[in-house]
């Protein structure tokens, strides 16, 4: 019931900043206009969260008429079984998260330091927004795409960071199995969302480079809008496997999850019975939205690059390679840290160093981000002089 609840209240933000921020905007810039990518982007978001809201209250309805008499949370957390009494199985109700520092004097460091990228991750990432939907020329699908990215970037940090900055002050590190549970759910969701929508931005920058010509008619606005919400939607395929895996698991060894956020792929590791069938879906759901993104991208920038060096001048094939540098070092990082993270977790023996790496890419990479994209890029300067002009 509670993590139907707590869908509901991220679906009523979703629904909310559909068309609030788009106010706020034009009532301080006394404007009217929306673009038609523009419109049919809000369109298309309000009927998904719209009807995200719909359907989660009659879900809950449903719940709570038929499933709740038999509901039991002790029946899904319970620890592994002794070996002297099969029969006694202890309840678990709650999950321990890792702790990056157990020193108390870095505690308020932390917080600080925590607070300080969560703060500059969102404010960088709503600049990026607020300067693509203010200025006309910059209504293309490169950076319709990069505004869909900054939103996912922006979710995906708010989903672990604000926990951890609470843990630091009440010096607590406990988790509920429902808030576990809907933690790795949005982080499924948005690390998904990164990871397609990074693919996506390869192939429009594929078609961009390699057809030129066909561009405006590939890439118009209802297909680039089918490509966001695609993406959204394999995204939130992603997590709800990840959730039927995690739902599987009804014995636990141990209560203490190594890693400071409910991590997908750390939960299945305390489960006591046999996770062979989990384990062969893990690596299914790492294949089909993992690999399969990062084949994409390898082979758009193949073709880019085959593409460029078939430019005779060399300051036509600088003027096309600029036009990636951007997304490419934004991929390189995303990936480079992501992977680093999780190879880390494994080999390495010591919990922290595998916690201390995943902060790179799900901390600093978001927070990283916005500079990347604004520093090179004169387009984006250039709408965020004329954003401050128009709101001083």
């Amino acid at each position: 019931m509670y993590f139907f609840l707590s869908n509901l209240s991220l679906t009523d933000i979703g629904f909310t900043s559909t068309t609030v921020p788009k106010m706020i905007v034009d009532i301080q810039t006394h404007s009217r206009v929306i673009s038609y990518v523009g419109c049919l982007t809000q369109m298309s978001l309000f009927a998904v969260f719209g009807g995200m809201e719909d359907m989660l209250l009659s879900t809950q309805c449903w719940v709570l008429v038929y499933l709740f008499p038999f509901f039991q949370p002790s029946f899904l957390l319970k620890s592994c079984p002794n070996r002297a009494d099969p029969r006694n199985l202890t309840d678990v109700s709650e999950f321990l998260l890792l702790e990056l520092s157990e020193d108390p004097e870095l505690q308020p460091v932390l917080a600080g330091l925590f607070l300080s990228m969560y703060l500059v991750t969102v404010l960088g990432n709503l600049l990026i927004i607020l300067a693509v939907s203010s200025d006309s020329h910059l209504h293309t699908p490169m950076y319709f795409f990069l505004s869909n990215l900054s939103l996912t970037d922006i979710g995906f940090t708010s989903t672990t960071v604000p926990k951890v900055i609470v843990d630091i002050q009440t010096h607590s590190r406990v988790i509920s199995y429902v808030g576990c549970l809907t933690q790795m759910s949005l982080f499924a969701v948005f690390g998904g969302m990164e990871d397609m929508l990074l693919s996506v931005m390869a192939y429009d920058r594929f078609v961009a480079i390699c057809y030129p010509l066909y561009y405006p008619v590939i890439m118009n606005p209802c297909f680039c809008g089918f490509l966001v919400l695609l993406s959204f939607f394999l995204s939130l395929l992603d997590s709800q496997l990840h959730n039927w895996i995690a739902l599987q698991i009804t014995c636990f060894k141990d209560a203490e999850i190594p890693n400071f956020f409910c991590d997908p792929s750390q939960l299945p590791h305390l489960a006591c019975c046999d996770t062979f069938t989990n384990n062969i879906v893990m690596y299914f759901l790492a294949a089909i939205f993992g690999f399969l993104p990062i084949l994409g991208i390898l082979f758009s920038y193949y073709k880019i690059v085959s593409s460029i060096l078939r430019v005779p001048s060399s300051g036509g094939r600088y003027k096309a390679f600029s036009t990636c540098g951007s997304h490419l070092s934004v991929v390189c990082l995303f990936y480079g840290t992501g992977v680093g993270g999780y190879l880390s977790s494994d080999v390495s023996s010591y919990p922290r160093k595998g916690a201390v790496a995943s902060v790179m890419y799900t901390v600093v990479t978001p927070m990283l981000n916005p500079f990347i994209y604004s520093l090179r890029n004169r387009d984006i300067q250039s709408a965020l002089r004329q954003l401050q002009a128009r709101i001083l």
